[in-house]
């Protein structure tokens, strides 16, 4: 009768609690790379949000700043460009979109008129893992929204006057406006221009 082996047993359990312990601490690291990545895209997603905020607050002043004007078309190169009196900043939006997507807004402004650029932290921390430091750690992202005029017309040409304006051509539309016409004939603020994410 042959005696039992125990030898091969006794050595390959410790083997195993070893393969089982390095399985285990993979998991929780792919874990806590997966917190931090969900969490930079929640701050991702409040940066692109409070960009594209505070663009449209600033297209909205713009073509009501046009509206204004729209008798005098010297100064619509000025506005289509973004420069008009009395836009007020438009960063506010950028404050108000981020905190509803549970961030905060660390810097807002932008490069020239017709952009915005916002970096938000996350009011959220990674949280707990097996990395140490990521208990407070909060993500940064930022986002740039740039206003696009569409429209294109041609001072020198026929028009310019109290009487006849140019035509006003925007994307694949003509506007042919009229002095005296209603107000609720004009484009409409994304008519004059888009926002836009910046690539």
């Amino acid at each position: 009768m042959r005696p039992r082996r125990y030898g091969d047993a006794g050595q390959a359990f410790p083997i195993y609690i070893t393969v089982v312990g390095g399985l285990l601490f993979l998991a929780f690291a792919y874990f806590a790379v997966g917190q931090a990545a969900a969490n930079r895209n929640d701050a991702q997603t409040a940066a692109d949000a409070a960009a594209l905020a505070a663009a449209q607050d600033r297209r909205e002043q713009l073509a009501g700043a046009w509206v204004q004007n729209v008798l005098d078309p010297a100064k619509w190169e000025a506005i289509f460009g973004g420069v008009a009196e009395g836009l007020d900043d438009s960063c506010w939006r950028a404050y108000e979109l981020a905190a509803q997507n549970d961030a905060e807004v660390v810097n807002c402004g932008g490069d020239g008129p017709l952009d915005y650029t916002v970096e938000v932290k996350t009011n959220d921390t990674v949280g707990d893992s097996i990395v140490p430091g990521t208990e407070e750690m909060k993500s940064k992202e930022f986002a740039t929204a740039v206003i696009e005029p569409r429209c294109t017309f041609d001072l020198l040409g026929e028009g310019g006057g109290r009487d006849t304006l140019p035509l006003l051509t925007c994307k694949d539309r003509e506007w042919e406006l009229d002095p005296k016409g209603p107000e609720d004939l004009l484009p409409e603020p994304e008519d004059l221009f888009d926002v836009h994410l910046a690539d």
